[in-house]
């Protein structure tokens, strides 16, 4: 078969389907069939589902030209996120774009044990450090209708982006973005901390795919010689930042998380616990305030 860019066929969706599913193949990536229909569907400005019901549909020559244009950005590894500008992550769709993290589906892990600690009408006030493109703080406001959220994060695109996905579900006046570094400037006692912080070594980033390595920003994935760096300052400060019996949750590398705990105990947390992502891995450490540190 002729690439897409050929004229000499008419271009089916499913013709279309079958070519791109086998040449994402032969470039690397590992899901290429899933791709191709999210690509096409976006090419096509439709729900992926009514692929199916047009399968003999002939593509229009501007369907063609958009996605002979994202097939050759994906061939280069660069992210599906940012060439549709959009991520599915707990169930809903966030606005993305080159220069913020791609939320992982891991991190829904990190959804799930914060509302562990939250009641279906809690109305506490949680504080998440490097908000990205806003995915857990609005995840967490939709899921917990009383919930106060502050949001912070140093990059300028982060916060833009994350403002666009807070807007998008009616959340701004509970969910507020700020720029700072870790935590907001004046701040209260907050009654927890979520964050998904930078946690890959130096040495690291080059041994990643590159859809991580060469597109994602940097500064949201490396944070220092052993990936512990932000981690660390997170939770030097975080008693001063809760309250009494407040909590924290974080993810991680799984191989930091028994250095993550020791720091959390040092620093009296109590009742730490690691718990792992849907890929069974150890991801998330989680721990509460005690009572009786005062600082």
């Amino acid at each position: 078969m002729n690439s897409p860019t050929s004229k000499e066929d008419v271009w089916t969706v499913q013709s279309i389907l079958q070519w791109t599913s086998g040449f994402l193949q032969d470039k690397g990536i590992s899901a290429p069939r899933l791709e191709s229909e999210l690509l096409l569907a976006h090419a096509r400005q439709c729900q992926r589902i009514h692929l199916y019901a047009d399968f003999d549909a002939p593509l229009s020559d501007d369907e063609r030209a958009r996605m002979r244009e994202m097939v050759k950005r994906r061939a280069a590894r660069e992210p599906l996120a940012y060439i549709t500008g959009l991520r599915e992550f707990y169930g809903r769709e966030f606005e993305i774009e080159r220069g913020v993290l791609v939320p992982r589906p891991e991190t829904e892990t990190l959804i799930d044990v914060c509302l562990e600690y939250l009641a279906a009408d809690s109305d506490a006030h949680v504080c998440e450090i490097g908000v990205g493109s806003g995915c857990i703080s609005v995840t967490l406001a939709l899921q917990r209708p009383q919930l106060q959220l502050t949001a912070t994060d140093l990059s300028e695109i982060a916060l833009n982006c994350a403002v666009r996905n807070v807007a998008k579900y009616s959340l701004d006046r509970r969910v507020t973005i700020q720029r700072a570094d870790l935590f907001p400037d004046n701040h209260p006692l907050f009654d927890g901390i979520v964050s998904n912080p930078p946690y890959v070594t130096d040495g690291e980033l080059s041994d990643l795919e590159p859809e991580v390595s060469v597109h994602e920003p940097q500064d949201a994935l490396v944070s220092g010689a052993d990936g512990l760096d932000c981690l660390r300052a997170i939770i030097s400060r975080a008693c001063d930042t809760l309250k009494p019996e407040g909590w924290i949750a974080l993810e991680m590398d799984p191989a930091q998380c028994a250095t993550v705990t020791t720091l959390l105990d040092a620093e009296g947390f109590g009742d730490v616990k690691t718990v792992q992502d849907c890929f069974g891995v150890d991801r998330i450490v989680h721990a509460r305030r005690a009572v009786s540190e005062s600082r």
